[in-house]
């Protein structure tokens, strides 16, 4: 590219091979790069949604409908949409669940911004509109969010079944939402103003095949996945002091490489000796701190395990870092780096049980907190689903203990706000009324595609939500098993407040952040192979290579 300066000489300001797309052409590819993101995950949406399944480029397979997991797996390389998984990866980070419908809705906002900008509304008047839409959104969100009381384990029951429906844990999700709202409230603390503190931490998602789902439990404690390190070893012990430590139990090494030279075995074996002695004082202080089971993160030498064994003393090697680390508040221990400056009461105090079926131990903790969800199923890919439906309503669920207000599901909440808006853009002046009207048609996406997804017809399913609303029924939401309008809040379809209003914000952030580009500068090569021309034609469908998305990388091998 050149600027023409004075006596017509061009000015070379790009490197050559670099590509520039500007205005009207810029819009629509991003626009579009961002609107194939969110249709790819939209038919995963509500409790009909399908799964998809990504294959990464080592063979591995992953089969979900949780958004993130799928907008993160992809093989996306394209950085609108990379843009667009960003809201994903926020509305994760922020709320636990609703991935799928924030990006959804930021992929009809765009969709409805390019109708505008077709007649010639200018993107400055469309990104005001929505900011507008979107600050009074969140507003009617909290007046239409009920709140509740957060002792009422029928209320957080609901709203965990709500968050699992339609994912892996689905068919138990009576069980499941027990033990989510057991674990959280087990991990609740009042603070002195009367807030409800939820420390997830302390919550620690086991998995384990080969069992059914049913089987599942929680339990007062943690859960290592470990042998004994040596067959003469007790598998119980109850009231024991227990010695978390990161130290190797081995023979110590030299800083430095040293050669040795032996001229008879009398020598060889004074090395031997000594090596010996080593280990046997290590082992006499473990004992001498009064430790009967021992938690290792690194090695144990096997002469070390010999002596252990020898004294009735339990111990596991290489136990993962986060074990330790979530042992060490379920026992109320330290973790010890040093033998030879280690206390008693760096030790700590619970009961310990080798289950011989599942090959696990269970340690429970008398002087610490937390808790272990055990999960399990039949094979790998049902216990990884299981762990996500099970962690996207653990955060649902504290986001609902420490916010307090929830709200009806099933679509019912955009519908009201759709209407909600409607009514407001006849007080917005300018151009702008229209960008909030769009806002507002963007928000009844979700009723039309939970009614897609459910096998319904959403124009039907739309103008019936529409009437209910308009005849003041706040609560007027889809059943998406019978296809009937009814009150979904008592029909047990409760959502958190907080993760809806994350939803609308990231959405309209992300669209906004969008629309403001009118110029693209890449240093390489734009599309994969197709002309300028090609571009300008681009649709959902070839996406005319986008960037280096490779059609989106083949979507990372999915559906």
């Amino acid at each position: 590219m050149s600027q023409r300066m004075q006596g017509a000489q061009p000015l070379i300001v790009m490197s050559e091979g670099a590509q520039r797309v500007k205005d009207k052409d810029a819009q629509e590819y991003n626009i579009a790069a961002a609107r194939a993101v969110a249709e790819a995950v939209r038919s995963t949406l509500g409790p009909k949604g399908m799964d998809k399944m990504l294959v990464d480029s080592m063979g591995s397979v992953t089969v979900t409908n949780d958004g993130v997991t799928i907008l993160t797996e992809m093989d996306i390389d394209n950085p609108t949409a990379e843009m667009i998984v960003e809201v994903a990866e926020t509305q994760e980070d922020e709320a636990g669940d609703g991935t799928t419908t924030a990006v959804a809705i930021a992929g009809e906002l765009l969709k409805n911004a390019q109708d505008l900008l077709e007649q010639d509304i200018h993107p400055t008047a469309i990104i005001k509109g929505y900011h507008l839409a979107s600050e009074r959104a969140r507003a009617e969100v909290d007046d239409i969010a009920e709140t509740v009381d957060t002792d009422d384990e029928e209320i957080l029951r609901r709203v965990a079944e709500t968050s699992m429906t339609g994912k892996g844990a689905e068919y138990n999700k009576e069980l499941f939402s027990e033990l989510v709202v057991d674990a959280v409230r087990s991990v609740t603390v009042e603070t002195d103003d009367g807030e409800n503190v939820v420390d997830l931490e302390f919550v620690k998602v086991e998995t384990q095949t080969g069992q059914s789902a049913e089987q599942s439990e929680l339990l007062a404690g943690a859960v290592i996945d470990k042998d004994p390190v040596h067959d003469d070893m007790p598998r119980i012990k109850e009231d024991a002091n227990i010695l978390l430590i990161n130290e190797p139990i081995e023979v110590e090494e030299t800083d430095v490489d040293t050669e040795v030279s032996v001229s008879d075995p009398e020598q060889l074996q004074k090395f031997l000796d000594q090596e010996e002695d080593q280990l046997r004082r290590k082992v006499e202080q473990i004992k001498e701190l009064g430790a009967d089971v021992v938690f290792c993160q690194k090695g144990i030498d096997d002469l070390a395990q010999h002596f252990l064994a020898r004294e009735g003393i339990l111990a596991v090697r290489r136990a993962k870092k986060s074990d330790i680390e979530f042992l060490k508040e379920v026992l109320g221990a330290s973790i010890v780096s040093d033998l030879d400056s280690a206390e008693p009461d760096d030790l700590g105090f619970g009961t310990v049980t080798r289950d011989i079926n599942d090959e696990l131990f269970y340690v429970e903790g008398y002087g610490g907190h937390g808790v272990t969800i055990l999960l399990r199923g039949s094979t790998d890919h049902v216990v990884d689903e299981l762990e996500r439906s099970i962690s996207d309503a653990l955060e649902v669920v504290a986001q609902t203990v420490s916010d307090g207000r929830t709200l009806p599901g099933g679509g019912a909440v955009e519908t009201e706000l759709a209407r909600r808006l409607r009514d407001y853009a006849d007080s917005v002046s300018g151009r702008e009324q229209l960008a909030v009207e769009a806002f507002a048609d963007s928000l009844e996406l979700v009723p039309r595609v939970l009614a897609e997804n459910a096998g319904l017809d959403s124009i039907d399913t739309l103008v019936d939500l529409r009437a209910a609303h308009e005849d003041g029924q706040i609560r007027a939401g889809l059943n998406v098993d019978t296809g009937d309008v009814e009150d979904t809040f008592d029909a047990g379809v409760i959502e958190p407040a907080h993760a809806k209003e994350q939803a609308i914000a990231s959405a309209a952030e992300a669209a906004n952040l969008v629309l403001k580009i009118d110029d693209i500068i890449a240093a390489g090569d734009l599309s994969t192979g197709g002309s300028d021309d090609e571009m300008d034609d681009m649709d959902m469908g070839g996406m005319g290579g986008m960037g280096g998305m490779g059609g989106m990388g083949g979507m990372g091998g999915m559906m």
